[in-house]
């Protein structure tokens, strides 16, 4: 069965001086400040949607490598997902770069890197960002 979040944003004025607040809808989490300065330059205690991008693409690859292993016979203990995603101003996203670490009990450093780059692949987020360049580094803890 197919499942539908959601989230909004209200933004007030232009681009350059105006300001937002993007809301998750689906889980009533928060309510988040947005705006091009935090976007562009520094976050100064707000979120972009480059940062959202990021928090998705990390737990969603989390999750499929931890799906991946366990199928394999070897849950994964504790996996640390770190997702940077690149913004150029004018350009727009230019790469995203995860960093995985993962205490596999079972698992040798060739085999943590074949399941870790697999699921770069197959992980929906990814899926969903073909157009976009993803790397990866995958080590043992």
């Amino acid at each position: 069965m197919a499942t539908v979040r959601h989230a909004h944003t209200v933004w007030q004025g232009d681009l350059m001086k105006g300001d937002g607040v993007v809301s998750l809808d689906s889980s009533g989490i928060g309510s988040y400040p947005v705006s091009w300065p935090s976007r562009a330059e520094q976050a100064n205690g707000k979120t972009s949607p480059e940062e959202l991008i990021a928090a998705a693409h990390s737990a969603c690859y989390s999750m499929a490598l931890s799906h991946a292993l366990a199928g394999a016979g070897n849950p994964p203990t504790r996996l640390e997902t770190k997702a940077d995603v690149t913004f150029q101003p004018g350009t727009g996203i230019t790469g995203i770069h995860l960093s995985v670490r993962g205490e596999v009990p079972g698992v040798d450093a060739a085999q943590f890197q074949s399941f870790a780059e697999d699921a770069k692949k197959n992980c929906p987020v990814s899926q969903a960002l073909t157009g976009t360049t993803i790397t990866l580094s995958a080590e043992l803890a």
